[in-house]
């Protein structure tokens, strides 16, 4: 290894569409130093948008096109014979699935060191954790996304204080800072418009039925205020006639998945985080890399990004009332909306570069690696 050739890596996650740990996957491995490492992606289902992304800046790509539970043998399989065939220095991997598979696999195919991603303090169900802990054995160290997933890692699912190591995500700032606004009239809302942006899965952790009654909440309703939901999911149906219900749907914007995020949020005038539970919410950076001010649940990852009263307001969990007191709050200080503004993009700018990111794992890889 210290012949001057670039120390072989392997990059393996369950999927690449578009999503927060695919986004940090790519950020991580496009900001790695070519001189130093040579990264290989591996990716357990379809191909997806983020592939292209990685070949075109020439780094190889294997998808596995997993297919559901019954697949798994298959991807194993697959995986474990891929990786005796790259013979990489160590293994990351990157969500659950990955994960799980990719420390078995590394063990059959003489892989070490493993490196494991912990990208959210899953509250949905104790099994992950539970399998999380009994396989940890293979693992060498695990990268947790925030402080609050470290803590949840360890003081909820059980995994070794020294096996745990935080390296938060990060944004490119400059596409998001320099993002030409969006044409919002489309989208039936009249120029001139406050927009609230919101952007995630439609599913229970991000919140969005919170958020749709402290919209309801909103006592008067500005008449210039209307809120833009980003995002797809299982409950895009149930959230529509909840918003109809609260007879908000005129007032709040289902757009679906969208490309145009960094536009989208230059075009809008605050972000709104209802999550009940999260790792850190690579959205966040991005609004703040925009220069938009936040409003936030108290979630996993907020504290690291949001400084209440500096750069947003953060709120309780699951507390409507107390949502729409900190959004009515934002609106009516225009002030402290353009000062929480500029400290949103000052911070994004010094401690979450996609450039300090990735230093981090390469500092954390050198040491697994007895290089430094």
């Amino acid at each position: 290894m210290g012949s001057g050739v670039p120390i072989r890596l392997v990059f393996c996650i369950t999927e690449l569409d578009p999503g927060g740990a695919e986004r940090a996957l790519t950020q991580l491995v496009l900001n790695l130093n070519r001189a130093e490492w040579e990264p290989h992606v591996i990716c357990l289902g379809p191909r997806g948008h983020f592939a292209e992304v990685l070949e075109v800046a020439q780094v190889p790509v294997v998808c596995m096109n997993a297919q559901g539970i019954l697949s798994l043998p298959r991807v194993f399989y697959q995986l474990t014979r891929e990786l005796r065939r790259l013979r990489p220095a160590l293994i990351q991997t990157f969500l659950f699935h990955a994960n799980l598979l990719g420390r078995f696999a590394a063990r059959l195919a003489g892989v070490t060191p493993v490196v494991s991603g912990l990208r959210v303090a899953e509250h949905r169900s104790r099994w992950y954790g539970r399998i999380d802990r009994w396989t940890n054995f293979l693992v060498d160290m695990n990268v947790c996304v925030s402080q609050g997933v470290a803590d949840f890692s360890e003081r909820i699912v059980g995994l070794e204080h020294d096996k745990l190591v935080v390296i938060p995500n990060s944004v490119d700032v400059e596409r998001f800072a320099q993002a030409h606004p969006a044409d919002l009239t489309s989208f039936g809302i009249p120029s001139g418009s406050r927009v609230l942006i919101s952007i995630g899965r439609l599913e229970r952790q991000k919140g969005f039925d919170v958020l749709i009654d402290a919209a309801a909440r909103l006592n008067p309703f500005p008449d210039d205020v209307h809120f833009l939901i980003v995002g797809d999911g299982p409950d895009r149906d149930l959230l529509r006639a909840r918003a109809e219900e609260k007879m908000l749907n005129k007032r709040i914007h289902f757009v679906g998945r969208r490309d145009d995020v960094p536009e989208l949020l230059a075009a809008s005038t605050m972000l709104v985080l209802s999550s009940r539970w999260e790792g850190m919410p690579n959205v966040v950076l991005e609004a703040m890399a925009a220069g938009l001010p936040v409003v936030a649940t108290q979630v996993e990852g907020i504290a690291e990004l949001v400084r209440n009263r500096i750069t947003g307001l953060t709120v309780s969990p699951e507390q409507p009332a107390e949502l729409a007191t900190a959004i009515q709050s934002l609106l009516s200080d225009p002030d402290f909306s353009r000062s929480a503004s500029y400290e949103s993009q000052s911070i994004v700018g010094k401690c979450f570069a996609s450039s300090v990111m990735a230093d981090s794992y390469a500092h954390l890889y050198r040491r697994l690696l007895r290089l430094a």
